[in-house]
């Protein structure tokens, strides 16, 4: 493996039944993650991504296949600190009783924690790069869907995190401030993070350095779009990802329907 790794995927696999039907979520998927990219996972809904990103955080436990760690082997994912992995859900998870400074303070408050008196400076500038800065003392709820999915963002790259794992983070912005969130991941790149990005944004992904579409359970690299029109990428990503899963599965593909896995990233996709 190579040192760069962060994580590295070999030979996932994970099925489930629905009635009489076995599903293949993820079929023999292998990938690398290294050090400081941003990978974005681009696919048509149903296609596999959430139990990708669940199996990377350790909710999930595949059927086959090994997850590794180097930072940390033989521990589970599910048990590694905030400063090995971060997560922005499509559910967000801010806790209500807390103001917006208070929710991105949480991960410096864990008892891994390095404490927020350490960390203060780097929530500062979160705050005023996202555009929270004059809402941090508000509760979630008295700010925007937007500001909250900021927040949350926020809260997962607050010390740093050796894997930022991110389901849709553009998905309440618009379109500033969509570029404004994938500008805040690139910069968490450059810091040594790497970032695998769940989006449906073709024109967010000249943010990013690799491009890996997903259908079926299946991926296949994309080839990145430079300075193409989104609907051109948009076309090529589906033409791909449908020719690389009929060629590996001969032709025995199975639907996946968006109600056929409950998870903590929130709404299916």
């Amino acid at each position: 493996m190579s040192m760069s790794s962060v994580v590295k995927l070999s030979g996932i696999r994970k099925s489930y039944r629905r009635g009489p039907e076995e599903v293949h979520a993820l079929d023999g998927v292998t990938l690398d993650l290294k050090k400081g990219e941003v990978v974005a996972l681009v696919g048509p809904s149903g296609s596999g991504k959430t139990t990708l990103l669940n199996i990377l955080a350790g909710w999930e436990d595949p059927d086959s296949g090994r997850v590794e760690y180097p930072s940390a082997p033989g521990i589970h994912p599910g048990e590694l600190p905030w400063r090995d992995i971060a997560i922005l859900p499509q559910s967000l998870g801010l806790i209500d009783e807390m103001n917006v400074r208070e929710n991105i303070e949480l991960a410096a408050r864990l008892p891994e924690g390095p404490g927020v008196k350490a960390v203060r400076e780097k929530i500062d500038g979160l705050l005023g790069e996202l555009g929270l800065a004059n809402f941090q003392d508000r509760p979630p709820a008295e700010i925007s869907i937007g500001e909250q999915q900021r927040t949350a963002l926020a809260r997962a790259l607050l010390l740093s995190p050796r894997l930022l794992l991110a389901d849709e983070p553009s998905g309440h912005q618009d379109s500033a401030w969509a570029e404004g969130v994938f500008k805040t991941i690139r910069a968490a790149a450059k810091q040594g993070t790497a970032c695998l990005v769940a989006t449906h944004n073709e024109e967010l992904l000249q943010f990013v350095d690799r491009i890996i579409g997903i259908r079926d359970g299946h991926l296949v690299d994309v080839e990145h779009p430079g300075l193409r029109p989104p609907e051109e990428l948009a076309a090529q990503v589906v033409e791909r990802s449908q020719a690389a899963s009929v060629a590996e599965t001969r032709g025995k593909t199975t639907p996946f329907r968006p109600d056929d896995l409950r998870s903590k990233f929130g709404p299916q996709s």
